[in-house]
């Protein structure tokens, strides 16, 4: 016979994820750094509370459903530098964003495999621009 997890049990669930979600990704650091970012680094973190603990198979990212196993090694594998790479990229987008989920979903993703060249990009910008 087969317990059905209870909501206490979830709720349990969430809360452990979310302290170490918080602590992988340095959020109260976050908080202080970005104090007129607190709804967006609020709503991230709980994006990738929700995500982790989903119990559906697999999550839509960028158009194709990822394996629910891929998407939540990568969401644990994100820290501060990344959210500080999508912090950013959401101040500098300036082209509507019909659904934030997604979009949220896809940078986060995202983040690990484009920050190193987005910085390489910068600093190649720079220098053949002489500011560096």
């Amino acid at each position: 016979l087969v317990r059905s997890r209870g909501l206490g049990d979830v709720y349990k669930r969430q809360e452990r994820y979310r302290e170490l979600i918080a602590e992988n990704i340095a959020y109260d650091a976050l908080l202080t750094d970005y104090p007129y970012e607190q709804d967006t680094l609020e709503e991230i973190l709980e994006l990738l509370v929700d995500v982790v603990c989903t119990t559906k198979s697999s999550v839509r990212i960028s158009g194709d459903d990822k394996p629910a196993e891929v998407v939540r090694s990568q969401f644990l594998k994100l820290n501060s530098e990344h959210i500080r790479f999508v912090v950013g990229g959401l101040k500098e987008n300036t082209t509507r964003i019909r659904n934030m989920r997604q979009y949220l979903l896809a940078t986060l993703y995202n983040a690990p495999l484009t920050i190193g060249n987005y910085y390489r990009s910068l600093v190649s910008h720079d220098m053949s621009e002489g500011f560096i």
